[in-house]
């Protein structure tokens, strides 16, 4: 028997990685047909889908609609249209096929899904946030063509308190394996020993048995590091009855372990196969990243050991001028702008993301906070997910725990948002129902919930006891009151600030000033449903960003903020009305451009050397500027005008801005900030003439031909020396040739009515942003630019 184990091991350790894959994942987007409307007889082989359109998912309909003031979804989703779509698709499955399990998985229908095969219903999914799939192999036709139609219903409306779009708006696969293999979310790691000397793992397998006979088999667990060497194995030999499904375990040692954290987040990844008589019949990938934390009610949060603040960032799940629609190049853009300013952490506000999402999430080194709901029994709008709850809630969040509980970016589960079961006491139970369903997935992260009540008699949630660390929303003046109140509780800032801003756009301070000074006013805005860039403009219920990192920075027990938000999204753009569409809370604007705060947050977060001057220097003559300057490392800022200096200014006790009183005059200004009087950075801002140039940077030099790949060109409109015209609003036309295809437009302009799919798009102070995405062309893309009165500019993109 000894000498069995032996060739067995040794059978595996040289065959394990000479082996083809046994499980094909097919990507499954390409060549579906869409039309707006219901058809139920979509499902008919014999259907005519000659007038529908053919195109690749991930799709949104909503986004590529009109603006509509009367829309049943109404401001809070940017008036943007809903109703109800169907897609279909004929493909043909291989008749050497057909002993094997074919399964279809959809990251994210929005919503209330049904999905058929050759007629039959496989099933209907209401959440549309929630990752789920079907096995379709009782119901194919092998050999022979197959018709596979999805019903979409997104009509009741209003149904969110932002966008939501609509349709298949995330990836879809086609997932071919042996019927003895690794169940979809079948694996479960954790590390119940983490050091740079040795860390344990424990792998949990759960094996289905779709045979009709009991099966012996090899199980072999691989860890691969970042470089895919193996650094540790684990061979059984298992036995499963027929028709079923059972879990099986495997324990690791792996030695001189690297760690993951968010400055290096280093992943390993296990390979789990499945053997038959030596035959490979299956393998699964399940990420891996060695860490481990803890959150102290008087020391915050640490990682690894060493205390961490949260930086953190709430994000909507939509792209910009994409919608919906999940690409992969569009979140790591999303994250790249976010890791530059310096934080370090995601709240997914506030319902599951995609898969894209956490997986670089665990890439780029993101703590994250994992949330499942913002609505239980009692709802919000009309026609939210207090309908679905009692028969939906618990699948949901088991599937949604059992996809992301293998990320080690996900650190926390949340449970909720703003919960209006805090208020009564059905709160109670249904807070311990949920943390009960969490624990019995995972027992590794806390349980939170995102709160707004912090009067303890009040709030239900924090009575039911069953929350591992707390979170409240707002209200930072009474921070300094909870290591009493909560007296040994862990404690975060969920979400917090809700400032506006509008890029580009200045109001001179006299203040900051409240949206509005108190509930039911009317908030004196400006007539262009601008908000001034200054950080001087705050909800109500919130702060401004330096008040909120003020008070963040200054309290040690509280492990970190999330900020409302990393970025503008559609949808909620309180306080103004139509035509305003999309939020002003964001640090960086809707079309991906930093507003002046986003700098504020360089400077305080990031290990970056950051001086960066506001406003533009376009202004009348005489006319008194507030010119304000965020900066680091440095002990002071000088700022000159013309050559002229204006004064020395350093920032006191806890200033995260300094500020001068300037009358203009046109030119130069310029900031230089020094330390132990030697200079670190120079900034300079001048004033524009006239408008001489379309300025086109592309955000990289060649994209893939793979129909997904997108390049973001940010438009800007300059004067003959290179400057930008900060208030320039000229229509650009655009027009693309070669391996791409215009995909989306925007400008950030809160209140811009034109369409994100349009062929041109206005500057909004001086920019604007046109996304390019690849059509599978081996031909360079080419971007002309062209507006009256001025030549045209080009950029050519490479496309390997």
């Amino acid at each position: 028997m000894i000498l069995k184990k032996i060739t067995i091991a040794l059978l595996f350790s040289v065959s394990i990685f000479a082996q083809k894959q046994a499980r094909i994942i097919e990507d499954f987007n390409k060549n579906w047909n869409f039309k707006l409307g219901d058809y139920p007889e979509a499902t008919n082989a014999s259907f005519n889908t000659s007038d529908w359109r053919t195109l690749q998912l991930p799709h949104d309909w909503s986004i590529e609609g009109a603006f509509d003031k009367d829309s049943k979804t109404k401001q809070a989703q940017g008036f943007l249209p809903a109703g109800k779509g169907w897609y279909r698709k004929v493909f043909t499955i291989p008749a050497s096929s057909k002993n094997k399990t074919i399964s279809i998985e959809f990251d994210g229908v929005f919503k209330n899904s049904e999905v058929f095969i050759n007629g039959k219903s496989l099933g209907i999914r209401p959440n549309g946030y929630i990752s789920f799939s079907y096995d379709l192999s009782p119901y194919l036709n092998y050999g022979q063509a197959n018709t596979i139609a999805v019903k979409v219903d997104n009509d009741a409306q209003p149904n969110s308190r932002w966008y939501t779009g609509s349709g298949i708006y995330r990836n879809v696969r086609l997932v071919t394996s042996e019927k003895l293999h690794v169940r979809k979310w079948g694996t479960f790691v954790s590390t119940p020993e983490v050091s740079t000397k040795k860390s344990k793992v424990h792998l949990e397998v759960t094996i289905d048995n779709d045979n009709d006979t009991t099966r012996e088999f090899t199980l072999v667990t691989s860890i691969l590091d970042a470089k895919n060497k193996e650094v540790a194995n684990k061979i059984s030999v298992e036995k499963i009855g027929a028709k079923t499904f059972e879990t099986k375990v495997h324990n690791l040692d792996v030695l001189k372990t690297q760690l993951w954290n968010t400055e290096n987040p280093y992943l390993y990844k296990i390979i789990t196969k499945i053997y038959e008589k030596s035959v490979l019949v299956d393998n699964y990938e399940t990420p891996l990243g060695f860490r481990f934390f803890n959150f102290d009610a008087e020391k915050g949060f640490s990682l690894n050991g060493v205390p961490t603040k949260i930086y953190g960032v709430c994000l909507h799940h939509d792209n910009g001028a994409l919608g919906a629609v999940e690409n992969i190049h569009a979140v790591r853009r999303k994250l790249t702008l976010m890791k530059e300013m310096g934080a370090n952490a995601i709240r997914m506000s506030h319902n599951p993301h995609s898969l894209e999402m956490m997986q670089l999430c665990d890439e780029m080194g993101f703590i994250v906070q994992d949330e499942a709901f913002d609505v239980w029994k009692k709802k919000k709008v009309t026609n939210d997910y207090h309908k679905d709850w009692d028969a939906w809630h618990k699948q949901d969040l088991e599937d949604f725990i059992k996809r992301d509980r293998n990320h080690p970016s996900v650190i926390m589960w949340s449970i909720g948002n703003e919960i209006r079961e805090q208020f009564d006491s059905t709160g109670i139970a249904i807070t311990r129902e949920l943390a009960k369903i969490v624990k019995s997935l995972d027992t590794t992260r806390p349980v939170t919930s995102a709160l707004t009540e912090n009067v303890i008699e009040k709030n239900f949630i924090y009575q039911s006891g069953a929350l591992d660390l707390l979170g409240f929303n707002y209200k930072h003046e009474d921070y300094k009151d909870f290591p009493t109140k909560f007296k040994g509780q862990k404690i975060l800032a969920s979400e917090s600030v809700s400032a506006l801003e509008t890029r580009g756009h200045y109001d001179f301070p006299d203040g900051i000033k409240a949206w509005p000074t108190k509930h039911g006013a009317p908030f004196d805005g400006n007539a262009d449903w601008t908000v001034s860039a200054y950080d001087q403009v705050k909800s109500y219920w919130g702060a401004t960003h330096e008040e909120n990192w003020k008070t963040i920075k200054s309290q040690d027990f509280m492990a970190g903020t999330f900020i409302w938000t990393g970025f503008d999204y559609i949808g909620e753009p309180d306080p103004y009305p139509y035509p305003a569409r999309s939020s002003y809370f964001g640090i960086v604007d809707l079309a991906g451009l930093p507003k002046d705060v986003y700098y504020m947050y360089q400077s305080e977060w990031s290990n970056k050397t950051v001086l960066h001057i506001l406003p533009h220097w376009n202004w009348k003559k005489e006319q008194e500027v507030e010119v304000w300057a965020y900066y680091n490392n440095a002990d002071e800022v000088e700022l000159f005008l013309n050559g002229k200096s204006l004064g020395k200014k350093s920032k006191q006790n806890d200033d995260l801005h300094i500020s001068w009183r300037v009358k203009f005059e046109p030119g130069t200004l310029k900031a230089i900030s020094r330390k132990n009087g030697k200079v670190v950075l120079e900034r300079e801002i001048r004033t524009a003439g006239e408008a001489s140039k379309i300025d086109l940077k592309a955000g990289k030099t060649a994209i893939k031909n793979d129909t997904y790949d997108l390049v973001y060109v940010t438009v800007s409109m300059t004067d003959k020396d290179g400057n930008l015209l900060p208030k320039a609003m000229d229509l650009i036309n655009f027009e693309v040739t070669g391996g791409g295809k215009l995909v989306g437009v925007d400008n950030g302009y809160q209140a811009n009515l034109d369409s994100f799919k349009a062929n041109s798009c206005k500057l909004f102070n001086g920019k604007c942003v046109v996304i390019i995405q690849s059509n599978g062309k081996k031909e360079n893309i080419k971007l002309k630019a062209m507006t009256t009165g001025l030549q045209a500019s080009t950029i050519e993109v490479k496309v390997n």
